[in-house]
This record gives structure tokens, sequence and C-alpha cells, in this order.
């Protein structure tokens, strides 16, 4: 017989004032997801090569439309700050210094997956869609496609698309940023 112990989920104040107590530090490999500290997956070095590809990609091609954000914390609800590999934000004269984005901030979410395919697609893309965040993409590096979600519901998204090399992607939010698959993957 299971023994079902009683959890406190956190919420986000409780996770920054964590970090303010020193209890966690920058270093720690953490982010918090529906209301539980789930430890990050250490990057690897085709994963990094992928974000670093998006990373100039997007910020060679989307000038003044958005902010390039790089695994950077976006607080998405009351009990979950994850911190996406890519994200696109909506320009802010500060810079977001005031604050971590919020749903209404961020045009498009990007996850790269080399060991953590299973935890990004049914944790958190899921969270994203609740969140009302429109549209995510998955980089699936072990079987060399994107996922593209998009149309959030509150159960996660309603629209999922597989894109192989020799396609082609766009942002709804910004339609004339484009970019291959094969770009992706290098």
């Amino acid at each position: 017989m299971a023994v079902q112990l009683p959890r406190r989920r956190l919420t986000v104040e409780d996770f920054h004032r964590m970090a303010q107590a020193g209890i966690l530090t920058e270093d720690d490999r953490v982010e918090l997801l529906d209301g539980e500290l789930i430890e990050m997956t250490p990057i690897g070095s085709r994963h990094a090569g992928c974000v670093n590809r998006l990373n100039r990609a997007f910020a060679q091609r989307v000038g003044d439309r958005a902010l390039v954000s790089v695994q950077n914390p976006i607080r998405i609800a009351e009990h979950s700050e994850p911190q996406p590999d890519m994200a696109l934000l909506r320009p802010r004269a500060d810079f977001y210094a005031q604050g971590h984005p919020e749903p209404q901030d961020v045009l498009l979410v990007v996850e790269v997956a080399e060991t953590s395919l299973e935890v990004d697609r049914e944790v958190k893309v899921p969270l994203y869609g609740k969140a009302g965040i429109p549209e995510v993409w998955l980089v699936d590096l072990a079987e060399g496609c994107v996922e593209v979600y998009r149309t959030p519901t509150p159960h996660g998204y309603a629209e999922r698309q597989r894109m192989r090399p020799g396609q082609q992607l766009s942002t709804q939010e910004i339609p004339s940023l484009v970019l291959t698959v094969d770009e992706i993957l290098g």
C-alpha cells in the first residue's frame, strides 16, 4: 500500500523568497512547475548549439518587433515560473527589469529537448497553453523535428503540428519571421 503524504504547492513568491534567503542560489538549476521545484537537466552540446542557432536567427530577424529572451523565467501562473530555452517577448522599455514577463508579454516560447522531451511535452507545454501563451515550438533533437503548438485552451493546446527537415516555420505573432527546420536543427 502506498502512503500518500500531504504536499504543499509552492507559489512563485515562495520560490523567490527561497532565493532571497539563500536556500536556492543561481547555481541551483531548478524551475517552479505547478507548485513543485523541478531539477533541470544539464545542457548538452547539441542543445546549446540549437539554442545558439535560434538566438542568432531570432536576433537577426526580429529587430525591434520582439525581445529575444534566452533561458530566462516567465511567470505564467501563481504556482509556475518556467525558464524556457527561448522566448520572444513584446518589447518593453525596461527590458523586463521591473518584473519577469507574464503570459500576455509572450509571443513565442521555444523549448529544446535533448534529454527533457517528456517533461517539456507532458508538463511544460500544457502549462504554457493553460496560461494562454499563443505558440510553443518544441525542438525534438532526437527525432529531428519541431513540434508547433497553437491555439491555447484551458487544457493545453488545440493544435499540434510536427515539422520535419525541408519545411518552414513562421510564428503567428510575427508572420514575417520564417525559419526552416534545417536552420533550427543545424
